[in-house]
């Protein structure tokens, strides 16, 4: 899973880069300050490996991991150029998901590039720069479609959809919310890659404040909020500064702190659970002496899908799928036991995993 982090300049999207990533992007107090795309790798943290680990001594684990990429502050007109422009717009495009950082506190040692704190202002600046820059995207394929339109069913097909798309963003709509008439359409909108098909996550950046009650009683992240609810969009509370301070604390640190903060969990935690739930993602395990890992599907996916993930050969010769809950595996002590106790289930093609299923698969190739 690749995340791009966006935002209007000094909105704490780069402190909160750093602060999950530990990457060191350079962080300073005007616009601009990060030319290139800085990327990160954060392990999914998931008590349940340490476990596995633990029972079969296994000699490696391997977390799930989320891939998130700082991109640099988008100002009015990055889609025409202006800032840094559409370099960065095209970093968005390779996402699977937006995280765009907005900015809830004030503090007058901060300038904002607008002059004022109001965040349904910035969300919709930064929607507008996307909308643009998907239009001139549609252009210049509506135009190499319509030659082709006149001779092939397809094309004229394709064109039909490709202006409907374009009236929906010059309502100032994004693309996603266009409703496909059926499967074929679906894929060929995907195939466009848009940037407002994009799923997104609004990170209501607080002060320190405004932590304990998750932001109940900011005005800001309320009507952040009440917009994320209206457009599908998932949102969650975080304070980069705090973030900042976390990432350079152990664990056991790390949850002291956490209380004294009146909190149970990270903004790292929140945001890969929203992640998850907005993508519709979750995690199936695999155990053994050599290793322990976790692995990120789609929720719905079925056996010999999720053994893809692992090899495609495992998919191709998909025998079946020796599958035992994770805490029945536990609480059994090994998995010779769970057998006995015939908690260890065979399932066949059509099984759907489910999060936290423990699976061995047997294929031949």
């Amino acid at each position: 899973m690749k995340l791009g982090i966006v935002g209007l300049p000094n909105v704490g999207k780069s402190t909160l880069f750093n602060s999950i990533t530990k990457a060191g992007a350079e962080s300073a107090n005007y616009p601009f300050c990060t030319i290139d795309p800085n990327v990160g790798v954060v392990a999914v943290p998931d008590e349940r490996l340490d476990k596995l680990t633990a029972l079969y001594n296994s000699k490696s684990t391997v977390p799930a991991v989320i891939e998130f990429v700082d991109i640099a502050g988008l100002v009015k007109g990055a889609s025409r150029g202006e800032g840094l422009g559409n370099q960065f717009l095209a970093n968005i495009r390779e996402c699977d998901a937006i995280v765009h950082v907005v900015r809830c506190f004030e503090d007058s040692n901060v300038i904002h590039v607008e002059g004022s704190v109001d965040p349904i202002r910035d969300i919709e600046t930064i929607n507008l720069e996307l909308i643009f820059a998907d239009l001139e995207t549609l252009e210049k394929r509506i135009s190499r479609t319509a030659k082709a339109a006149n001779n092939d069913k397809t094309a004229k097909k394709e064109l039909e959809t490709l202006r409907r798309i374009k009236t929906v963003l010059e309502e100032g709509k994004a693309a996603s919310t266009i409703e496909p008439e059926d499967e074929d359409e679906a894929k060929f909108i995907d195939s466009l890659f848009l940037l407002t098909t994009k799923p997104v996550i609004f990170a209501a950046n607080v002060g320190e404040e405004d932590l304990a009650d998750d932001g109940a009683s900011n005005e800001y992240v309320q009507r952040v909020r009440e917009y994320a609810k209206e457009t599908g969009c998932g949102v969650f509370v975080i304070s980069a500064r705090i973030e900042e301070e976390i990432a350079e604390l152990d664990d056991e640190e790390k949850a002291e702190y956490l209380e004294t903060l009146g909190m149970t969990e990270s903004g790292l935690d929140k945001l890969i659970r929203a992640s998850y739930d907005l993508l519709g993602l979750m995690s199936f395990l695999t155990a053994g002496e050599k290793e322990t890992r976790a692995w990120t599907i789609k929720k719905g996916t079925k056996a010999p899908q999720a053994a893809g993930k692992i090899h495609s050969d495992f998919e191709r010769g998909f025998i079946r799928a020796e599958v035992i809950n994770y805490q029945d595996l536990l609480d059994c002590g090994s998995l010779s036991a769970a057998r006995e106790k015939g908690l260890v289930r065979s399932e066949g093609k059509d099984y759907v995993v489910q999060d936290g299923d423990t699976i061995l698969f047997r294929f031949n190739v």
